[in-house]
């Protein structure tokens, strides 16, 4: 799971068996018109654009890749005990296919051994992005330690971080390649709750040969009705009986639950009401308050036509699926996460059980790390987990521009209307980064240290300056200064163009370790498959990473 902001106190862990989910903080934090398009305007070169599949049509191809993986292996040079599982398949206007794999040795999962294939319409290899150079090869698969000893150290380690009712359900065998030579290892997930109250999906790899730890990671990512935020909106409903359900088949079948302030696992209750006007506009520490439901439900479903308008994206999965929300979570818990164990977002009532963490950016960044999940599967640790974070906070906001509500206009600040920090301010800051006391404006060799709330400070920045450029301007009346670190001037493409690009490169183009350096050349592959390798966009890329310390 992955919570929308960070506690500085504490520092949440994560990467992903192929990222599990994000929130808003990290869950150790205490508590006039814009120059460019906006975002479902893009200009894209039609041939590299990804087309929309319908489920059935998208289902035949990943089949159809999954029937040649093993001749593809053997292209690849593959070892005989390692085997190819399609993961996901994105086709673009031109026929070009580009398959996503994760990768099996010897019948065990390889984690960081994902890659993706590039193909042309004709079925020709245009080339393959690695999460990981080395051969898949370890010399001895019987474990020195017992898989019973490694799942009692990751509980232990749970529980020195704090965690509480701290649980698991054994440890798994699986390679470990994410980082260095790959190993022969344990995999544990350890249950429970976090010590704020959030969920505990904590992955402990354990090396089987000397029960040291190689990794860890935390599953949880940390992110017509009278909304709290976004003014009088019109909701997708269903009528059963006499009652309204607050359930919207058109967009999926997402539908919003209360949970009660319980914390477990178990869905919650689905809204109802007598005569489909929902909500107040106003908060209230009741567990029956809609306003917090409204928010929520109206979140979900931007976010989903945002996707689809914007890239043909049909659901979080691109199956047509919908994801669900609760609200009301916890007692006074400021944190909303997405976790892909439930397949849904969560969201607390802030301080007071009057505050709730509802609003539109929010709930388009939790929803976007179930988008990268299930497509780069960035790592939710070090560089790859900074992106993972500024991937959700770059498609959070364009969410809020492609809404186009003028209770909540689109902005580059990340959670203004929750308001966690109690003054006012928002959570991050994409212009300078910095602004907010902990978030990096560029890249340093130390980034990886950061929690990764704060290392998605140097993507964030650099999304501005592609978007709208360097120096002083005003946007929706919000007042931007945005430096860069080479002293240089940087033009912006416009956000239409910009958010293009971060999505074809997170699609298409990035794996599940990737850093940086990494997100450079993925932008940039890109932007030359949008707009041409001369272009004025792919110079755009090269001097907006420049522009932050990334050459």
């Amino acid at each position: 799971m992955t919570p929308l902001y960070a506690r500085r106190k504490r520092t949440t862990l994560a990467i992903s068996t192929a990222v599990a989910a994000g929130a808003l903080l990290t869950t150790a934090l205490t508590a006039g018109t814009s120059s460019a398009a906006p975002a479902g305007g893009a200009e894209a070169a039609p041939l590299a654009v990804p087309v929309a599949l319908a489920p059935a049509a998208r289902t035949a191809l990943i089949q159809g890749q999954q029937a040649q993986a093993a001749a593809t292996a053997e292209d690849l040079g593959l070892g005989a005990q390692e085997k190819l599982v399609v993961r996901d398949v994105v086709k673009d206007a031109d026929g070009s296919v580009h398959t996503r794999y994760e990768r099996t040795y010897a019948g065990l999962p390889v984690l960081g051994g994902d890659l993706v294939v590039h193909e042309s319409a004709s079925g020709a290899r245009k080339g393959v992005t690695k999460a990981t150079k080395a051969a898949i090869k370890v010399s001895s698969l019987k474990p020195a330690i017992s898989a019973s000893k490694a799942e009692g150290q990751a509980l232990k380690r749970a529980e020195a971080a704090g965690a509480e009712k701290a649980d698991a359900d054994g440890a798994r065998k699986v390679i470990w390649a994410a980082d260095g030579k790959p190993t022969l290892a344990y995999e544990t997930v350890v249950g429970g709750l976090q010590e704020d109250g959030t969920p505990n999906e904590l992955h402990v790899i354990t090396d089987a040969a000397t029960g040291a730890k190689l990794y860890e990671f935390q599953g949880i990512e940390t992110g017509s009705g009278k909304s709290l935020y976004s003014g009088t909106v019109t909701l997708g409903t269903t009528k059963s009986g006499s009652t309204y359900q607050l359930y919207d088949t058109s967009r999926g079948g997402h539908k919003t639950y209360n949970k009660a302030r319980s914390t477990s696992s178990a869905t919650g209750t689905l809204f109802t009401d007598a005569d489909d006007v929902w909500g107040t506009g106003s908060a209230s520490s009741s567990t029956s308050d809609q306003t917090a439901a409204v928010d929520a439900a109206y979140g979900a479903q931007v976010t989903w036509d945002f996707y689809k308008n914007t890239f043909g994206r049909n659901g979080i999965k691109n199956n047509g699926q919908a994801a669900y929300s609760r609200v009301h979570y916890g007692n006074a818990y400021v944190n909303a996460f997405w976790s892909d164990s439930c397949f849904c977002m969560t969201y607390g009532d802030g301080t007071g059980n009057t505050h709730p963490l509802t609003s539109l950016d929010v709930a388009g960044h939790e929803m976007t790390h179930g988008v990268t999940s299930n497509t780069a599967g960035l790592n939710y640790s070090g560089e790859s987990g900074g992106l993972n974070e500024a991937t959700s906070d770059i498609l959070g906001t364009a969410v809020e521009f492609y809404a186009g509500n003028s209770s909540d206009a689109g902005d580059y600040l990340i959670g203004e209307k929750i308001n966690i920090n109690g003054d006012g301010t928002p959570l991050r800051y994409m212009d300078k980064p910095s602004k907010d006391g902990a978030s990096a404006d560029n890249w340093s060799s130390s980034l990886k240290n950061l929690d990764v709330h704060y290392s998605s400070g140097p993507a964030n920045h650099f999304f501005f300056l592609l978007a709208e450029g360097s120096g002083a301007r005003t946007i929706n009346g919000v007042s931007y200064n945005s430096p860069t670190s080479n002293g240089s001037t940087v033009t912006g493409i416009g956000r239409a163009k910009a958010v293009q690009i971060w999505y074809k490169a997170l699609t298409s183009y990035m794996t599940s370790t990737t850093n940086y350096a990494g997100a450079r050349t993925a932008t940039l592959n890109a932007a030359s498959a949008l707009y041409g390798s001369s272009s004025t966009e792919y110079k755009a890329v090269a001097a907006a990473w420049a522009a932050v310390n990334v050459s």
